[in-house]
C-alpha cells in the first residue's frame, strides 16, 4: 500500500477497457469536429457582413475573454444570475483544464521522463482545486435548476423551451455530481479506505466516509468503480459530441459572437449599396449575413431581451429572443427540407410577422441585456427594409415617409415655417448660414414645429443667450435627420435626408454641431459618417454634399445639448444658480444613455439647479424606453399600460422619494411628447409634471434674476 499522494489512471480498467475507452474517444472528436465544421460551413453561406468581423483580432479576443471570464453581462440586473452563471462557467472549464492536465501527464510527460508530476504537493493542490471548482460547477448548476423547475423563472420559458434545454442542463448536472461520485469511489476503495492524504479532495473524501459510515466497504467500492467509471466516461463522451448539434454548442458560438461583435451595433446601422441593382432584399434566410446567422446560434434562450424589452411588456407581438430563434429555426428546417415561406409578410403565412417589426421601439434594451452580444437590431432593420421594398409598411409610417420626402420633416408643414417657433423670443437667433458661429444648433423637427417642444427649444436659446455663446440655426435650410425612418426600413429617404442636411452644414462655418434630439445626435454622430457619397456622385436624383466621406476625420464635433450646457456651466462659461427646490426625477432618454453612453451631463445639470434628484430604479443603461423611437411615436398601438405610462408609474411608486416626485425631467423631445401623452391616458396629470431639462434650467436662470 502505498501513501504517495497520487493516484493511478485507469485503476480497475482493463487492456481492453482502455482500448474500447479511446476508440470512444476516437470517434467522439470525429464527430465533434464534422458538427463543428457543419456549422461554420454553414455560416459561410450567408452574405458577407458590412463591418469588418474579424479585424484587429487579438484585441478582439482579449476583449471577448474579458467580458467572457468576468461574466460582467450576466451581472447586469441579475446578481444570482451573475454568480450562478460565473460558477457553472468557471467551475466548467477547471474541470477541462483538470482533465487536460492528465492527459499531459500520461501522454507527455511520462513517455519522455518515465516519471510523473502528478504526485506529492502537485497532487494535493490539484486535487483541492478540482474539488473546488467542481463543488461551484454543481452548486452553480443546482441554482440553475431551481430558478428553471422551482422558482419557473418567467424569462427561461418560452414558445422555443424544449426538451434539449431540460436535457442540457440535467447533463451538465449528471456530469458533475457523477465525477464527485467516480472520485469518491476510489477514495473509499483504492487503498483498503480514505488515506489522509485525500482530505484535499475534501468533497470526494467526505463522500468517500458517508459511504463507510453507512457500510460500504472498500472491496466494495473497488467492485463498483469501473460501473462508475464507464457511467461517467460514456456521459461525458457523448456530451462532448453532443455540443455542436444543440443547445450546448453556445459554450463556442457564444465566444466566437463576443469576438465578432460591433462596438456601435445599434448605434450605426449597415448601409445600402447605391446600385440600383444590387440585391438588397431579405426574402430569403441566407440573405442574411454569416454574422447574424451566428447571432442566431448564439443564443442561449436566457430571455434576458424579453425581459427588459418594452414593446413586449406593453403586450406588443414582439418578442426579441422569440424573433432571433423564430429564424434560426426556419434556417434548420429549411436546411432539412423543409418548406420555403417569405421572412417577413403583412399578415398571410411567413416567419415573421411585419406587426411584430413595426413594434420594435429600437430602444436597444435587448442588445444591452444580452450577455453574448446579439445584435437584434440589424435583424430587425433587415426586415423592416425589406417592408419597405414589399410596400407592406403600416399607413402611419407610410404617411410619415410622404412628409419627409414632400416637405422634409416629419410633420409634413412647409419648410418655411421651420423657424416660427423663434418669432416669440425676446431676441433674435442668429442665421448661422449668414455668420460664423462656434455651435450650429440643428434644432430638429419636433422642437421646431410641436407646440410643446417649442418650449424646449426657446428654454435652450435663453440658455445659450445667458452664456453669451457664438450660436445659430439654419432656419428653413433644416430638413429632418432620418434616424428613425432609417429604423423604420427607409434607407434610400435616409440617404437623401442626410445629403440634405450634410449639404447645410458645408454652407456654414462653425465648430460644434449641437443636439436637441438624442435621435439626431446619434444618427450625425455615429451615422453620417459611415455614407460613401461617392457612389451616389453619378445619381441625377440626389445633390451629393462632399466627395466619400462627410466627416471621416472628426473635423466637426458632434453634441446633445445636455454635454454643451454642462460644459458651459463647468467652465464657468453660464452660471446655473441653485435656486430651485423640486423634488424630481430624470428618465434616460434610449439614443442619449444606451446607444452614445451619456448618463453623467444631464444629472449635472439637474443638481445644479438645486433641485433634488432622484433615480429610478432602471436607470442609466438599463433605462427603460419612452415608446417613441423607431417609429413607435408615429404608429397605433392597442397596449396596456403604455411604456410612457409604466414609466410615469415608476417614477412615482419605485423612486426613493415615491409620490413626493413633482416633477419628471427628460432631455428628449420625443421623450416629451410619449410622456405627455401618456400622463393623460395614464391619469397622472394631477401627480406630476413633465419638463424639459432646458426648462428647468431657464426657470433656475430667472430665478436668480
Amino acid at each position: 500500500m502505498s501513501t504517495t499522494p497520487t493516484r493511478k489512471t485507469f485503476w480497475q480498467i482493463s487492456s481492453v477497457g482502455e482500448v474500447i475507452f479511446y476508440f470512444l474517444t476516437a470517434v467522439t472528436v470525429l464527430v465533434f469536429i464534422y458538427g463543428l465544421y457543419s456549422r461554420f460551413a454553414r455560416y459561410a453561406q450567408g452574405k458577407e457582413d458590412p463591418f469588418p468581423r474579424l479585424n484587429n483580432v487579438g484585441t478582439r479576443i482579449s476583449e471577448a475573454t474579458r467580458i467572457a471570464f468576468s461574466n460582467e453581462k450576466q451581472f447586469d440586473r441579475d446578481l444570482v444570475g451573475g454568480l450562478m452563471h460565473s460558477f457553472i462557467l468557471w467551475g466548467f472549464l477547471t474541470l477541462l483544464i483538470g482533465t487536460t492536465i492528465l492527459s499531459v501527464d500520461k501522454y507527455a510527460y511520462k513517455p519522455f521522463t518515465n516519471s510523473s508530476f502528478y504526485v506529492g504537493d502537485f497532487f494535493l493542490s490539484y486535487s483541492f482545486v478540482m474539488d473546488l471548482m467542481g463543488l461551484l460547477f454543481v452548486a452553480g448548476i443546482s441554482i440553475a435548476i431551481y430558478r428553471r423547475y422551482v422558482v419557473r423563472n418567467e424569462r427561461l420559458w418560452g414558445k422555443h423551451t424544449g426538451y434539449e434545454d431540460d436535457l442540457f442542463i440535467w447533463s451538465l448536472f449528471v456530469l458533475g455530481v457523477g465525477g464527485f461520485a467516480l472520485e469518491s469511489v476510489r477514495v473509499l476503495g483504492w487503498q483498503g479506505g480514505p488515506q489522509d492524504f485525500e482530505q484535499a479532495s475534501f468533497v470526494a473524501y467526505f463522500l468517500a466516509n458517508s459511504y463507510d459510515w453507512l457500510g460500504v466497504t472498500a472491496s466494495q467500492a473497488e467492485a463498483f468503480y469501473p460501473v462508475v467509471w464507464w457511467s461517467h466516461s460514456i456521459v461525458a463522451l457523448w456530451f462532448i459530441a453532443w455540443i455542436p448539434y444543440a443547445k450546448p454548442f453556445h459554450m463556442l458560438s457564444s465566444f466566437a459572437n463576443v469576438v465578432t461583435r460591433d462596438p456601435k451595433a445599434g448605434a450605426r446601422l449597415p448601409g445600402v449599396p447605391a446600385d440600383p441593382t444590387a440585391d438588397t432584399a431579405t426574402e430569403e434566410i441566407d440573405d442574411f449575413s454569416w454574422k447574424q446567422i451566428l447571432d442566431q446560434d448564439a443564443c442561449t434562450k436566457c430571455g434576458r431581451c424579453s425581459s427588459v424589452c418594452p414593446a413586449k411588456a406593453s403586450g406588443r407581438p414582439l418578442d426579441p429572443r422569440d424573433v432571433i430563434l423564430d429564424l434560426k429555426t426556419y434556417r434548420e428546417d429549411r436546411d432539412a427540407g423543409g418548406e420555403d415561406v417569405p421572412i417577413i409578410t403583412d399578415g398571410g403565412t411567413s416567419v415573421i410577422d411585419s406587426s411584430t417589426m413595426e413594434s420594435c421601439m429600437s430602444c436597444m434594451a435587448c442588445m444591452d441585456a444580452c450577455p453574448v452580444e446579439i445584435e437584434h437590431l440589424t435583424h430587425f432593420t433587415d426586415m423592416n427594409r425589406q417592408l419597405v421594398e414589399q410596400a407592406d409598411v403600416d399607413s402611419n409610417a407610410q404617411d410619415i415617409f410622404q412628409n419627409v420626402m414632400q416637405q422634409g420633416n416629419t410633420f409634413g408643414n412647409p419648410a418655411r415655417n421651420r423657424p416660427d417657433w423663434t418669432d416669440d423670443l425676446e431676441f433674435e437667433i442668429p442665421d448661422a448660414r449668414e455668420e460664423p458661429v462656434e455651435f450650429l444648433w440643428y434644432v430638429g423637427d419636433y422642437p421646431s414645429y410641436d407646440e410643446r417642444n417649442q418650449e424646449v427649444a426657446k428654454s435652450l436659446a435663453r440658455i445659450f443667450e445667458a452664456a453669451d455663446v457664438q450660436y445659430g440655426i439654419l432656419y428653413e435650410d433644416e430638413v429632418y435627420d432620418a434616424n428613425d425612418v432609417r429604423r423604420m426600413g427607409e434607407e434610400l429617404l435616409y440617404v437623401d435626408q442626410a445629403s440634405q442636411l450634410i449639404g447645410a452644414f458645408e454652407n456654414c462655418e462653425f465648430e460644434t454641431i449641437v443636439c436637441t434630439d438624442p435621435h439626431s445626435f446619434n444618427t450625425i454622430t455615429n451615422e453620417y459618417s459611415e455614407i460613401d457619397f461617392g457612389e451616389y456622385a453619378d445619381d441625377p436624383m440626389m445633390e451629393v454634399p462632399v466627395e466619400g466621406y462627410w466627416n471621416a476625420d472628426g473635423s466637426y464635433d458632434v453634441k446633445h445639448y445636455t454635454q454643451v450646457v454642462a460644459s458651459l456651466a463647468e467652465s464657468g462659461t453660464l452660471d446655473v444658480p441653485g435656486a430651485l427646490e423640486y423634488t424630481v426625477t430624470y428618465h434616460d432618454p434610449c439614443h442619449l444613455g444606451r446607444y452614445n453612453d451619456v448618463f453623467e451631463a444631464p444629472r449635472e445639470l439637474v443638481v445644479e439647479t438645486g433641485c433634488d434628484l432622484h433615480e429610478m430604479p432602471r436607470n442609466r443603461a438599463d433605462s427603460f424606453c419612452c415608446g417613441g423611437g423607431g417609429g413607435g411615436l408615429w404608429m397605433d398601438y392597442d397596449e396596456d399600460p403604455k411604456p410612457s405610462e409604466e414609466r410615469l408609474r415608476e417614477a412615482l411608486e419605485d423612486t426613493d422619494a415615491g409620490d413626493a416626485v413633482e416633477k419628471f425631467v427628460v432631455a428628449c423631445p420625443m421623450c416629451m411628447t410619449m410622456y405627455e401623452d401618456g400622463r393623460k391616458t395614464g391619469g397622472f396629470e394631477e401627480d406630476i409634471e413633465v419638463v424639459g431639462l432646458t426648462e428647468l434650467l431657464a426657470e433656475s436662470l430667472e430665478e436668480a434674476v
